[in-house]
């Protein structure tokens, strides 16, 4: 995997959700807490088809483009060809903490979720509940402000950025920023030389068109919902990153599941990484895929002024990146926002790495957070 290492200029940290210190307060990526069962999203398995150990494997993940390999695989039963006999069924959720009650509860055996509710989860269960078995995506986190109030970055002190909530990836991601410039702005309270204001994505937009908020520090699709409505796009955060390259989606996996079932998951990941192929080979059907799946799931599909920007700024990838994740985490640390976690063990990638081989693919490192 390429090193993602953060530039010595502007360090930074990313992804999507919350944080162990903050258990309580947040619910990450401000999307809500509720789950709900997709059925109409289930493809059955074919009736002559060969099962594998498990009748079926559930799998869970978000309505969101960061998630656009479980949703165009889905949508395209791309993950159902490579389980054969083995049914999918799915599950949505608006937020990481529940789609990790879910998987202790043994309601989802996989699902893709952001980093921090990963850390999360492992680090609350002493790394006994679930593994990190493969990436997802990249990018996708932008800084977009009124052009009339902030026409360069120094301009960002003293004015009012908006973040998705309060220990959220992209809040301590830009507290980051922030301490990297030498200003002063207390994490907890968002108030000094800039002020962090915690509002929730879907109404970021409205925050922003009344005036209440300057600019946000946002995942797509909130970016290019805000640029629509005449913000612009200020900093991008991949450019803060060496390969331009961080984690905002990875895929997790029950242990008890996993060790389980390994034929299943590794069907599941063998789905994944043909789903990331048949994307980069098919940009415009896997956008307008993964549209008409969120369309069935949230009943309203993106224009194209929002869709086209923020597809484009996300990288599906089956490298989970580990790297950044240790440094996400270290930068968290660094705000106050989370004990120093151990890692050790949250990342499981043989499972990944045997079907990569198997596809001709080279294989991935775990950055020496791996099982020993």
């Amino acid at each position: 995997m390429s090193a993602a290492r953060p530039r010595t200029t502007l360090r930074t940290f990313a992804a999507a959700a919350t944080l162990p210190l903050l258990v309580g307060a947040l619910a990450a990526c401000s999307y809500g807490s509720e789950k709900k069962s997709d059925d109409s999203q289930n493809a059955g398995a074919a009736s002559d088809a060969k099962k594998l150990s498990a009748d079926t494997v559930k799998i869970g993940y978000f309505p969101n483009l960061t998630h656009a390999t479980a949703l165009v695989g889905v949508q395209e039963g791309l993950f159902q060809k490579e389980l054969g006999g083995t049914q999918v069924k799915t599950s949505t959720f608006n937020a990481g903490p529940s789609e990790i009650e879910a998987l202790n509860a043994g309601s989802i055996d996989i699902g893709w979720i952001g980093p921090s509710p990963s850390i999360n989860g492992y680090t609350k269960s002493k790394g006994q509940n679930l593994r990190i078995i493969g990436g997802s995506a990249s990018g996708g986190v932008k800084l977009v402000v009124n052009p009339d109030k902030i026409k360069s970055l120094d301009e960002v002190k003293g004015k009012k950025i908006a973040t998705p909530q309060l220990g959220n990836t992209q809040d301590v991601a830009f507290l980051n920023w922030i301490a990297e410039k030498g200003w002063k702005t207390d994490a907890q309270s968002g108030k000094g030389d800039v002020s962090v204001v915690r509002t929730d994505n879907k109404i970021t937009p409205d925050a922003y068109k009344s005036g209440s908020v300057d600019g946000a520090w946002v995942p797509e699709p909130t970016a290019s919902k805000l640029v629509a409505q005449g913000a612009k796009v200020l900093l991008d955060e991949a450019d803060l990153w060496a390969d331009k390259e961080f984690v905002i989606t990875n895929i997790i996996v029950s242990q008890k599941f996993l060790k389980a079932h390994p034929d299943v998951v590794e069907a599941v990941l063998r789905g994944s990484v043909k789903t990331n192929d048949w994307i980069k080979a098919n940009p415009d059907k896997a956008k307008a895929s993964a549209n008409t799946a969120l369309k069935t799931l949230s009943g309203k599909a993106l224009p194209a002024n929002v869709l086209d920007p923020a597809w484009q700024s996300i990288k599906t990838t089956d490298d989970p990146l580990a790297a950044t994740l240790g440094i996400e985490a270290d930068h968290a640390v660094k705000a106050g926002l989370l004990k120093k976690p151990d890692l050790d063990g949250i990342y499981d990638l043989a499972p990944l790495n045997k079907v990569l081989k198997a596809l001709g693919k080279p294989s991935v490192a775990d950055a020496g957070f791996g099982v020993k």
